[in-house]
């Protein structure tokens, strides 16, 4: 009788949970690092999504107010903010917090030695901010528009220009958010080579 009941137990033999076992950890091995990959795109495009959102919010902030604002670009803490003009006081002011970059995402372009089509003429950030008496901050890059939502440049001018851009790379690609002369703004997105070959997002 005992030998009877031992034969009929169910259950699973150790050679069929080692063969589960090593399933499963052969599937680990493989997504682990794509979902690491899956998790770094999406922190990139994110973070370019929210600066070339930030441009937008500013240029349509300059035509309500019927004022100069701008996107300070602090690339030294891989922030952003909005600033106003307030004409009275011949100030900037600042509205709301600082946006900061995800893990590994930098205001940068890698090796890229060459622009978006159209943008450009040579590779570069936007020009520097200035404080309030128009000197330039270091470590910064302004994106300005004026009250007809034109990207312009920094004083004494503030001419408008078709040259501003901002480059965020993680080391796998590199956005460019890239604003025309008529305010049209582009979020563009490249492989990090030499020479990229740039597509609209």
């Amino acid at each position: 009788m005992n030998r009877q009941r031992l034969s009929d137990r169910r259950g699973y033999s150790l050679i069929e949970i080692m063969v589960v076992v090593g399933i499963t950890s052969v599937v680990a091995v493989i997504a682990v690092p794509m979902m690491a990959n899956t998790l770094g795109f999406f922190r990139l495009s994110g973070d370019a999504r929210s600066v070339s959102n930030a441009v937008a919010v500013a240029k349509m902030r300059a035509a309500s107010d019927f004022s100069r604002v701008r996107l300070y670009v602090d690339l030294s803490t891989n922030s952003h903010h909005i600033e106003s003009w307030d004409k009275v006081n011949s100030k900037w002011v600042v509205e709301g917090g600082p946006t900061y970059l995800s893990n590994n995402v930098v205001f940068g372009f890698g090796v890229v030695s060459a622009p978006p089509p159209n943008t450009q003429a040579a590779i570069g950030q936007a020009p520097k901010c200035t404080d309030d008496t128009g000197a330039d901050i270091g470590n910064t890059a302004c994106f300005m528009f004026n009250s007809r939502g034109v990207p312009v440049g920094p004083a004494p001018g503030f001419s408008p220009v078709a040259e501003d851009a901002l480059y965020l790379t993680d080391g796998s690609a590199v956005y460019a958010v890239t604003a025309a002369a008529t305010g049209m703004i582009r979020l563009w997105r490249t492989l990090p080579t030499v020479t990229p070959i740039w597509v609209l997002n």
